[in-house]
This record gives C-alpha cells, structure tokens and sequence, in this order.
C-alpha cells in the first residue's frame, strides 16, 4: 500500500534551477504540462470534499489554496495541504460564499428580469446594462477575495477592500479566468458524452486553478501595496544633552 499512500503525499514535480522563466500563457500551460496529475487528484479531493454541499465553499476554498501553491511553485503535499486548508477556512469560506452566491443570484435575476422587460421597453436597456456590469465586476471581486482569503490571514473589511480594489486595478485577468471556465464547461456540453468525464477530472481543479493563476498577480500587487505605500523615515538623531 506504499504506493498507494506515496500518490497522495508525495511532493510534486518542481522547475530545473537553470530554465527559463516563462510568463503569461507560456507559464500556465508549463504548469499545466507539469502538475495536469497533481490537478487529476485535486479535481477528485474537491469532488469528495462537496459531496455534502455545504461544504462546497470550503472545498473551492482548500482547491485555491493548493492551486496558489502551484502558481507560486511552492512543494505541496496534495492530501495534508488540502484538507488542512479545508478546516482553516471552513467558516470563513462558508459565510463568504453564502455572501457571494446570494449577491450573485440578485445580480443574475436582475439581468434576467431587466433583459426580458427592455424587449418591449427600451428604458430598461440602462438598468440591464446596471445589472450586467455589477454582475460581473462582483464575480471578478469573488475570484479576488477567494484568492486573497488563501494568501494571507486579513481582516474581514480589509480582504473585502483588498479583494475591491484589485478587481478594479486588474480586471480583464479575472475576466479571462471566468472565460476559461466558462470555455470548460460550453466543452463539455457541446461534446457530451465523449466529455462525460471532463468534471470529473479536470473542471474543477483546472477552472480554480486559471483563477488562481490569472489574479495572483494582483493579489501580490494589493497585499504589497501598504508596504510600498509607507514613507521611508530617517531615524531621528538623539536629542543632546
């Protein structure tokens, strides 16, 4: 049963000290070529982990967690850093996902409610397009906060201003990120059932991964800002006597 246990607790592969640093998609599709098992076993940790539903926030938040680590090309430990990070923010992740789904599902029946009523008034086009862009600028600001929750240990409306302000400093990420998970899922019901085992592989652990990846940037940016933003001061020469 040693290889058994070796599978889930082993370090995964790491970057030759002499390589290239890559950026940009470049970098994500290293990553992927690199960790696509460790993702294999990650989709299948947060399947089990949200078989109860409730404890889907905390499972999306223990997959951010090791998909940060991934990113950050830090040694995990898939099976102990998951579920470590599953109990360190079961509560937190549970309240902010309730918060968040609650906010979202106004915003998408706002869209709905406000789209159906412009085809017949054309006063409604404002409020629709009200709708749209605070639907999207709160799903951008979830991906952040998730993220960010992971990264580092903060106050509740310090994350939310941190979570804030990076979702309007560098947006199109975030975009992009959700484009991709949108992209995973349109797949898997265009080439169903061929795809009949993309969830339960890859979409999970994959479409948090392309979140992690494309605000880590940002969250780094915003975490780093109070120390940039503190002024250099001389020290004070004591006074004579």
């Amino acid at each position: 049963m040693q290889w058994l246990r070796d599978m889930w607790t082993r370090e995964g592969p790491g970057i030759p000290k002499d390589a290239p640093k890559r950026t940009g998609l470049a970098l994500f599709a290293e990553i992927l070529v690199r960790e696509w098992w460790e993702m294999v076993k990650l989709n299948i940790l947060f399947l089990l982990a949200s078989l109860l539903i409730v404890t889907l926030p905390a499972a999306l938040a223990a997959t951010a967690r090791v998909s940060v680590a991934l990113v950050e090309d830090r040694n995990t430990y898939l099976l102990r850093d998951f579920t470590e990070a599953f109990q360190r923010y079961f509560w937190r992740s549970t309240v902010w996902g309730l918060a968040l789904a609650g906010a979202l599902s106004i915003g998408v029946h706002a869209i709905i409610t406000y789209a159906a009523g412009a085809r017949d008034n054309l006063m409604l086009a404002a409020p629709l397009a009200i709708a749209l862009v605070a639907t999207a600028f709160l799903a951008v600001l979830a991906c952040h906060l998730i993220v960010l929750m992971v990264m580092r240990d903060l106050p509740v409306l310090r994350l939310l201003r941190l979570a804030a302000l990076a979702s309007v400093v560098r947006p199109l990420p975030a975009l992009a990120a959700l484009a991709f998970n949108a992209a995973l899922w349109l797949a898997h019901i265009l080439f169903y059932p061929v795809s009949v085992f993309m969830p339960a592989t890859f979409n999970f652990s994959l479409g948090m991964f392309a979140v992690a990846f494309g605000v880590h940037r940002a969250a780094v940016m915003v975490l780093d800002l109070p120390k940039a933003a503190q002024p250099h001061r001389k020290p004070h020469a004591p006074n004579a006597s």
